[in-house]
């Protein structure tokens, strides 16, 4: 299947790209997973071999996320268990996102008490809704994934495990569109993103006005040239480094006979 649309995030790093040594499979996607790390580091993902499309990591100091591409958009990555025999899940128009910080309370509250910085999914900055609602808004304009999601993000560990209420059968998922977590994928049991505020995510992702398209040139402006006494046509053109014939067209009632011009007289220069 042919990719369509740009594959790099602006902006991304690269110095992490797993695609060159594990492949993938080229592909449409229209859907996008969310996962969380657990863990406070850029993973390794075992040489790449677990790896998802991309990471964002959290800058603290700038407020920002870091956003490292390991896979192209629309290539499949390797995050997700697949099953012989089962339902495809890494390759069926899925783009993986891991955003580094913890899903789990327990964790959260270890990390906090040893003054650990770190992100726990619940309780998402603001800074970071902002910049997943940028990229979720990038995934719409220029690859059509919905902005729309599963509907329940259980918090974790409820969210745990193959029965866990919201994870999608077979057919649903096969026909699946927009965003979901690790959570919702068939034949999978992590719990992941947890109770992440996807809502708030897709709700700045539609209000924010789409990225901006290159304005197209203006038009060159037209020159005014105002006939002085024994100037001619043709003398004109060539003062403007036109031909006579483009001044003629310019300037149409020229046409019959360029010669009866008049001191006085505007004539149109095109550009």
């Amino acid at each position: 299947m042919a990719k369509t649309g740009p594959q790099r995030y602006p902006g991304a790093s690269v110095k992490n790209f797993w695609q060159s040594k594990w492949g993938g499979d080229p592909m449409e996607s229209n859907v996008i997973v969310w996962h969380s790390t657990e863990g406070t580091g850029l993973p390794d993902y075992d040489g790449g071999s677990k790896a998802p499309n991309f990471t964002a990591k959290p800058d603290f100091a700038a407020k920002k996320l870091v956003w490292h591409q390991h896979f192209d958009f629309d290539v499949s990555s390797r995050a997700l268990r697949n099953l012989k025999g089962g339902v495809e899940t890494n390759t069926l128009n899925v783009v993986q996102v891991e955003l580094v910080g913890t899903c789990d309370p327990k964790t959260h509250a270890e990390w906090t008490a040893k003054k650990f910085q770190h992100l726990f999914t619940p309780s998402l900055p603001d800074w970071v809704i902002r910049d997943l609602a940028a990229f979720a808004r990038w995934a719409n304009v220029n690859h059509k994934v919905p902005l729309t999601a599963a509907p329940t993000w259980k918090p974790f560990d409820a969210s745990f495990g193959t029965a866990n209420g919201v994870r999608m059968s077979a057919a649903k998922w096969r026909t699946f569109t927009g965003h979901c977590g690790h959570m919702h994928v068939p034949e999978n049991k992590h719990g992941d993103p947890g109770a992440f505020p996807i809502t708030k995510i897709l709700a700045l992702a539609k209000a924010a006005p789409a990225p901006s398209q290159p304005k197209p040139a203006a038009p060159p402006l037209k020159k005014i040239h105002i006939v002085k006494a024994g100037e001619s046509a043709s003398g004109i053109a060539a003062k403007h480094h036109i031909t006579l014939a483009a001044l003629i067209k310019a300037n149409p009632r020229l046409k019959p006979n360029p010669n009866l011009i008049h001191p006085g007289e505007k004539l149109t220069i095109p550009a």
